[in-house]
């Protein structure tokens, strides 16, 4: 008797096994451009926080000067595993907007809790960096934006407004298209 049982419930246990890879690989696929959509945060359409820090030379390096242009913030340590993960997009980002001559977006590194030897370690090993790194030396930044977990990536309009913030790792091509639409949209 539970060999027949078995046999009917069988089919069943294989139709819900089936539907969990397929909603599973729907969920990989969704994400694998990385991250597009904005993360919640009151500071998405506000001012950008007053935020300061330190570039590696030294010298003093204050977001609010950046008015004028289109401003990328990537927030990252050296040990952040998914920050390792998302370096080459990054490189290629750069890659692109420097492309585009005055039209693309500055992009900077805000450091935080590494120190300059374990910076320039993870650039050696992993490529890239020839961009402003900023040390959060008083956490400016951190606070200022509200930053728990690396990575974390913004977007800062010309105007100095907040336009995007995202939580996950990102993409080249995605963060390329996304600021393409916005200054599409005149944002």
């Amino acid at each position: 008797m539970s060999d027949q049982r078995s046999r009917r419930v069988a089919p069943y246990l294989a139709g819900v096994a089936a539907l969990i890879i397929a909603a599973l690989v729907v969920v990989l696929v969704a994400n694998r451009g990385g991250a597009t959509d904005s993360a919640r945060t009151p500071l998405i359409d506000q001012p950008a926080p007053a935020a300061g820090g330190e570039l590696a030379d030294g010298t003093p390096f204050e977001l609010s000067r950046r008015k004028g242009s289109w401003v990328v913030l990537n927030f990252f340590t050296d040990d952040c595993v998914p920050c390792i993960a998302e370096h080459p997009e990054l490189i290629e980002f750069v890659a692109q907007q420097r492309a585009l001559g005055a039209d693309g977006a500055e992009f900077y590194t805000i450091v935080q809790n590494s120190t300059a030897a374990e910076v320039d370690r993870f650039f050696a090993t992993y490529g890239g960096g020839d961009w402003p790194v900023v040390y959060d030396t008083e956490y400016e930044f951190q606070v200022g934006f509200g930053v728990a977990q690396v990575p974390e990536t913004w977007v800062v309009d010309p105007g100095g407004y907040v336009r995007f913030r995202t939580i996950a790792t990102v993409t080249a091509d995605g963060m390329s298209s996304l600021l393409a639409t916005m200054q599409a949209a005149g944002l």
